[in-house]
């Protein structure tokens, strides 16, 4: 049985959560992972007011600034209600002040299956591909808690990963499959890197996911390509899998300068 310092948080009441190791980011050991924290405000909205006849379509995060690896707040809001469409928001503030932002859409539920159509390429199955030590450059105890496994063929700035944990998300509440599979997303801007990190700052400021399905959670795949302009831009682009298939896309925006 899991304890809970085995956890990426625990939850103390009232929207506050204590980070453990697990969340501890790759850049600097004092800050948070923006992965955990994505699907800590993912487990926040779905929380918020449940709709069941509603479902997500777009989910947006931006970064406000560094995410303290420090008790963590989250509240949350609705700003646009809806009968068929609602906009939700919730907030993370650690160290004093609002450090990320998510937006999301949901959307009413309709059956189109007769016309359901995706133009996105298929994945291997994780338990078809080898594991793979590719991510041992980062630092940090997130990366360490995630089991990698790539697709062959994958190159500086272009590669297909399946990414496992075996670690839960919240310890003292429920969380859905949903927020531990959102909870891995921001991986995607690691694992196809153009140069090294050692040499290299390039941090995205934000994430946003599209979704044509809803995930059934467990193991997330991210077929990811990463482009860097000349001007200290970049953007990392990702398709995002479950097992049944992909789901949707993610996009992220780096700011990237030398270290």
């Amino acid at each position: 049985m899991a304890t809970d310092e085995d956890h990426y948080y625990v939850a103390l009441g009232e929207g506050r959560y204590r980070p453990t190791v697990h969340a501890q980011g790759a850049w600097q050991a004092t800050e948070q992972h923006m992965a955990p924290v994505s699907g800590l405000l993912m487990h926040a909205l779905e929380r918020h007011d449940p709709r069941p006849d509603l479902q997500w379509a777009r989910i947006s995060f931006d970064i406000l600034g560094m995410i303290h690896l420090e008790e963590t707040a989250v509240r949350t809001r609705t700003l646009r209600p809806g009968r068929t469409i609602e906009l939700v928001e919730a907030t993370a503030s650690a160290g004093g002040r609002d450090v990320v932002r998510a937006t999301a859409w949901r959307l009413a539920t309709t059956d189109t299956s007769a016309v359901a159509t995706v133009e996105l390429p298929a994945l291997p199955a994780p338990e078809s591909v080898e594991p793979w030590a590719g991510m041992q450059h980062w630092g940090g105890g997130f990366i360490s808690s995630l089991e990698f496994r790539e697709v062959p063929g994958g190159r500086a700035g272009r590669r297909a990963v399946w990414v496992g944990t075996q670690h839960p998300l919240v310890a003292g509440e429920d969380w859905t499959p949903l927020a531990g599979w959102v909870g891995r997303l921001d991986t995607a801007n690691g694992i196809a890197i153009r140069e090294s990190p050692q040499e290299w700052l390039f941090p995205n400021v934000d994430l946003t996911l599209h979704l044509h399905r809803t995930p059934v959670g467990g193991w997330l795949g991210l077929q990811a390509e990463v482009h860097w302009g000349p001007t200290g831009l970049g953007q990392t682009s990702s398709v995002a899998y479950d097992v049944d298939g992909p789901v949707g896309t993610v996009e992220q925006a780096l700011t990237i300068r030398p270290r």
